[in-house]
């Protein structure tokens, strides 16, 4: 089959844009050819003569921050305008997508979080208006919810309530297929909509080498600040508020062995005017950790490149190389990339009892991990976590542990086999 990808952004480090860079590899493994239409394309698996940009789809466009800001944090007295645009806008990505599935003659689309999440309102409307007039086959790869979010989608407005309550998530019929990445959300699909779907965890191809020193990324840590003897914590994440980082940094700051460092991968873009970025800044100074903790977005990103001065860009697989341990304190995830990513680099992990998914999905598999509860470091945990960085054996031990699991529970194979079923129209 020829299989539409609709995503606000493609080849960054987010969660959404990762896992669907992994379902692409899967299906062509299968046998399919996937598109993809995306509003923002950074180094992607697809091949050029297969993507589509489109700017409009950007979470960062102007018309897609005018809708959420007016929509959710800054409403006018009347929403009249509001509501034109933002079908104005639907009905442009709509034509859009009709276009572009005569052009490549696409059997099935597959929607990346856009039909369940509203943080592109226009985009999900677009979706949906196209689907109902063509007729077309439809996987909904549902990441987030807005029920998951808390007041984020709030809105005084009744008409934009019932918007996002109608169409995010994209109804059910025989033509629209659900997959979501945890249970808890297949069992609120299920109460609140009578919808059915297909629990998709996240996946890491546990058959190709990942996290291997070579030359290339052998002077990872020196070029981030480190010290060749350093003992280097990884947080491979976005930096935003559930994330949980200032834990992490709290860890740095009861550990007494200078050389235990915190390197932060990810860039603060979706940390709303940076006030949470702010806040661990004004965390490490508190704590006198500067030259402990280093925040690396500028340098490490989800492929190898090069800076526009000529310096080396690493990719996560060489970040988790040059990683001791990593740390994933997070306080709610739908799943949790970033606990996969560390199973597969063998390395062990550090990680909070983040709702709603960790224990019921992931913990309760038995893996081997310091885990805390409410983000409190305990002094037992605090000494374990000591012990398991000073100790390569220990390190050794539990990730080919954790790796067996791993591999037994989120694999491609897995994810293969998921994918057929999702697929079968």
């Amino acid at each position: 089959m020829n299989i539409g990808i609709v995503i606000g952004r493609i080849g960054d480090v987010d969660g959404v844009g990762l896992e669907t860079e992994k379902w692409i590899h899967v299906l062509e493994r299968m046998g399919h050819e996937v598109f993809v239409l995306s509003g923002t394309f950074k180094g992607t698996v697809v091949p050029p003569e297969r993507r589509t940009w489109l700017p409009l789809l950007s979470f960062f466009s102007p018309e897609c921050e005018w809708e959420q800001n007016r929509a959710f944090f800054f409403p006018p007295d009347d929403p009249e305008e509001l509501l034109l645009l933002i079908h104005d806008h639907a009905h442009r990505v709509a034509t859009e997508i009709f276009a572009w599935v005569l052009r490549n003659r696409i059997d099935v689309i597959l929607s990346e979080n856009a039909s369940a999440l509203p943080c592109h309102l226009s985009m999900g409307l677009g979706i949906k208006k196209a689907v109902e007039h063509m007729g077309i086959p439809v996987v909904s790869h549902d990441h987030d919810f807005a029920w998951e979010r808390g007041d984020r989608y709030a809105s005084p407005f009744q008409e934009i309530r019932s918007m996002v309550e109608d169409s995010f998530p994209l109804r059910p019929s025989d033509q629209v297929h659900h997959a979501v990445i945890n249970s808890p959300a297949r069992d609120e699909l299920r109460s609140r909509y009578g919808i059915e779907a297909v629990v998709v965890p996240n996946v890491m191809d546990f058959e190709e080498p990942f996290a291997v020193g070579d030359e290339y990324n052998g002077d990872l840590v020196t070029e981030l600040g480190l010290e060749a003897n350093d003992i280097p914590l990884f947080q491979v994440t976005r930096i935003v508020a559930r994330k949980g980082i200032e834990t992490a940094i709290d860890l740095v700051a009861r550990l007494e062995d200078k050389r235990v460092k915190l390197v932060v991968t990810g860039s603060a873009a979706d940390d709303e005017r940076k006030g949470y970025f702010k806040q661990l800044v004004e965390r490490v100074s508190e704590n006198g950790l500067r030259g402990r903790v280093h925040f690396a977005y500028r340098r490490i990103l989800s492929h190898r490149a090069q800076t526009p001065e000529g310096r080396k860009i690493y990719s996560l697989s060489d970040a988790y190389a040059n990683a001791t341990a990593c740390t994933y304190f997070s306080s709610y995830e739908g799943f949790g990339n970033a606990f996969v990513e560390a199973v597969l680099a063998r390395r062990p992990v550090f990680v909070n009892n983040y709702q709603p998914v960790y224990w019921p999905d992931i913990g309760s598999l038995g893996f081997r991990t310091v885990q805390l509860e409410d983000n409190v470091l305990t002094d037992e945990a605090v000494a374990q976590i000591d012990e398991i960085l000073h100790d390569p054996a220990l390190q050794r031990e539990i990730a080919e542990h954790n790796f067996g699991i791993g591999r037994d529970h989120f694999s491609y194979e897995v994810l293969e086999r998921k994918l057929a079923e999702l697929f079968a129209f």
